[in-house]
């Protein structure tokens, strides 16, 4: 049936103004003779793979440019990926994700959740967006040592001084001198040899053990079980924005919905994992229509789609990548996958009927006497995983939860934390808290939660790092689309996002929003007639 170009103008307005009428792998004959033939009818079909907020972020912007033939498939039965918040204690917790890292204007999860009204009214002003933390707890910490004494702040403060330099060194190292086996680790153990030899003798133990401590937070920031694993050469590519980091109130959950507020209820298909990803082919519908990438669930269920935007956590690619693709992916891409850093970091939430802590503490140090950044660490994991713990961040001032302290603990000693029974977790948890405060008979926690990031099935870890061996051209070549040939006659058919695909943003949400939004743009730019009948609509 042909329609006139007055029909088509009103079908495109009512497409606009209806897009619950379209409905993945449906026939409409809505588009002029040149959309026809640049898409197909009712085309093109959109699907991707993971709901976590790059896919959801994708979605959404699709959508808001006159996509709607755009599904979500979700192995799990949520959405949100690694933001996960959860009731705990009096009132909500994060599972994942904690912070707003930079809350400042060129942070997109900043913008959408001021947009949205999600965030305290401080963390708006200006003087707020403009502190640098770079990602460290900010403020001085409360230090407790094993030997269950408080320590002055005051003694280690020169010493955290010259770490937080000996980093800001690290991060400008140049390329012209730096080897490709070259670690932050090694590099951070030949600042603190030199440095040593001025240090007070009395006082170098205690600062060993300090700066042990303090190594500890940086594995879990960098989300790795050892600095001697994170690459040198690339490690001042990694963008920190400025703002001091903050939480979402009515948790960081709030944001996705939001989001998924833009989205057809239809979108998101829950408990549809995926096992395999067929490219580069043609397959047909019971229409006749024939498509380039098939995508296989579990369940046995098949759909057809022109793009796939792959958003899926790099831990399940480096378990499944091999046969997740067919053909296989190329070399460089698998190259990636294998070398880049997929580290855990967990968390620890502990539930107390009373603080032992001041007001206004913010971050709990622990310090082990007696141990170095210079010594091999000990390798008994049974006896030693809980040595690892960084120390607690305090939750109560900024989430209402009542008494919670939240620790973190990264690597080896994070995974086999997640192997421990919860009484196990808890009874380690309530014998620590008293070696290190002094009070022997300091009431337990009253409840406990933590996170298992590291055995999910479809994350198997927290996020990415550049690792010793990769680079950032290993994060661009993972966020390279499918086929790689720029002049293939059907391009873009698999796309890859999330936050292991931002070389300059990777391990932060909001690096997983901005490489979901970049996959969308680059369907947007392939499609400009669609975009172009959704401004007229609009106009």
């Amino acid at each position: 049936m042909q329609i006139s170009r007055s029909g088509v103008k009103l079908l495109l307005l009512l497409i606009a103004l209806c897009p619950d009428q379209l409905v993945l792998g449906s026939v409409v004959q809505m588009q002029s003779a040149e959309q026809e033939e640049e898409m197909g009818s009712g085309r093109p079909a959109i699907l991707i793979i993971g709901a976590g907020i790059s896919g959801i972020g994708a979605a959404d912007k699709l959508c808001q440019n006159g996509f709607h033939n755009v599904r979500i498939l979700e192995a799990t039965g949520r959405t949100g990926g690694r933001i996960w918040t959860q009731k705990f204690a009096k009132g909500l917790a994060e599972v994942g994700a904690q912070w707003i890292h930079g809350p400042s204007p060129h942070n997109p999860v900043f913008e959408l959740a001021s947009h949205h009204n999600l965030l305290q009214p401080e963390v708006l002003l200006e003087e707020n967006q403009k502190i640098d933390v770079k990602n460290h707890p900010p403020g001085i910490p409360v230090i407790y040592s094993s030997s269950g004494k408080k320590m002055s702040p005051d003694v280690f403060m020169n010493v955290l001084s010259m770490y937080m330099e000996w980093l800001e060194k690290a991060t400008n190292f140049t390329k012209e001198n730096c080897r490709s086996d070259a670690s932050v680790g090694s590099f951070l153990r030949e600042e603190i040899i030199h440095s040593s030899r001025e240090w007070d003798k009395t006082m170098v133990s205690s600062y060993m053990a300090f700066l042990k401590g303090i190594i500890n937070v940086e594995t879990c920031i960098s989300g790795t079980h050892s600095m001697d694993h994170i690459a040198l050469c690339s490690y001042g590519e990694y963008t920190t924005l400025p703002g001091l980091d903050c939480t979402f109130p009515r948790g960081y959950e709030s944001l996705v919905n939001e989001i998924k507020q833009n989205l057809r209820n239809d979108t998101v298909i829950l408990n549809k994992a995926v096992n395999r990803i067929r490219w580069n082919g043609s397959f047909m519908d019971s229409d006749a229509n024939v498509y380039h990438v098939e995508v296989q669930c579990a369940d046995g269920d098949t759909f057809l789609a022109d793009h796939v935007i792959v958003t899926v956590p790099l831990g399940f690619l480096k378990k499944r990548a091999e046969y997740f693709f067919s053909p296989s992916l190329p070399a460089s891409k698998l190259h990636a996958i294998k070398s880049l850093g997929f580290g855990t970091n967990n968390k620890i939430l502990l539930e107390l009927e009373e603080p032992f802590w001041e007001p206004n503490t913010s971050f709990i140090q622990l310090i082990w006497e007696g141990t170095s950044p210079l010594a091999e660490p000990e390798k008994d994991l049974q006896k030693n995983w809980m040595k690892k713990l960084a120390g607690f961040v305090v939750l109560e001032t900024s989430q209402q939860l009542g008494h919670v302290l939240c620790g973190f603990i990264s690597g080896e000693e994070s995974e086999y934390m997640e192997t421990l029974s919860d009484e196990e977790v808890l009874s380690t948890m309530t014998t620590l808290l008293r070696q290190f405060t002094g009070i022997p008979n300091l009431p337990p926690p009253i409840s406990m939660m933590r996170s298992k990031w590291h055995s999910h099935p479809y994350t198997a870890g927290s996020y990415s790092n550049v690792a010793v061996g990769s680079s950032g051209i290993d994060i661009d070549n993972l966020a390279l689309p499918l086929p790689e040939n720029k002049d293939a006659a059907k391009p873009l058919q698999v796309l890859f996002a999330g936050e292991a695909t931002e070389r300059n943003f990777y391990s932060t949400t909001h690096g997983a929003l901005m490489s979901g939004r970049r996959e969308a743009q680059r369907l947007i730019d392939r499609y400009p007639h669609t975009v172009a009948a959704v401004t007229k609509a609009k106009l």
